[in-house]
């Protein structure tokens, strides 16, 4: 299976990346991708990069070494009702919003405080991915998400980084595997991603694409198998 879309990466700006868009987009380039959307952390992640990052995208090009560049942005969940950091922002200036749990920003509660969390950041219009959701330290309901993320057409990421040997986030395989089981009963779609933080993973999402693999999950409700399908999912509810 071909992947043409990598909408999860991470810039100097973000802190504790160590690449540029420029060279992300060359090492694109070289791997064939068609598209790939720059998500810099928000600005209550510590070291995240600043709201003026994110006010002033609009002067990056569309295309870079005939790549198609969107920006975007990993939103940080700031509390228990689903509040991101996105303050003094225009989401609707983002191609991509991911929202995404990390613990710096916010202390996991119960499997349904958590499940509650994520489905009122899913019913923000805006938002149109959910970050990892995959990390045992913050439990899930993963059939409630998976219905929530159907009914709100938002995608699911497998991030390929959750799924590498020396990833901090635990148990992700298992969960993912929950997780897949949770989309195809509700038809929910999912998003791989591959979540670089240095150039050379861009595009790289062999342990994710082996667990889909395994429990046979179904082409066509994987977002970013063409340009076209992973378009009209970002937009699906922004009208």
């Amino acid at each position: 299976m071909k992947l043409v879309a990598d909408c999860h990466f991470h810039t100097i700006s973000s802190g504790h990346a160590y690449s540029t868009l420029d060279e992300y987009a060359r090492e694109a380039s070289m791997k064939g991708l068609e598209l790939i959307a720059m998500t810099d952390h928000g600005p209550a992640m510590p070291g995240g990069a600043h709201v003026y990052h994110f006010q002033n995208l609009k002067v990056i090009p569309d295309y870079l070494y005939e790549v198609e560049i969107l920006k975007g942005m990993e939103a940080n969940i700031i509390d228990a009702d689903g509040s991101l950091d996105i303050a003094k922002l225009n989401p609707a200036e983002l191609d991509v919003l991911i929202a995404s749990f990390h613990l710096p920003c916010l202390k996991p509660g119960t499997v349904e405080e958590n499940t509650r969390t994520f489905i009122h950041v899913m019913e923000f219009k805006y938002v149109n991915i959910i970050g990892h959701p995959d990390d045992s330290r913050v439990p899930l309901d993963y059939d409630e998400l998976a219905r929530a993320a159907a009914e709100n057409d938002v995608l699911l990421e497998v991030n390929n980084s959750s799924l590498k040997p020396c990833s901090f986030r635990t148990g992700s395989e298992e969960n993912y595997v929950r997780l897949l089981e949770s989309c195809v009963k509700h038809n929910a779609s999912v998003i791989v991603n591959s979540d670089s933080h240095i150039h050379t993973d861009i595009g790289e999402f062999g342990d994710a694409l082996q667990l889909l693999r395994r429990v046979g999950f179904p082409k066509d409700l994987i977002a970013n198998t063409s340009v076209e399908r992973l378009k009209k999912k970002l937009v699906s509810r922004r009208g």
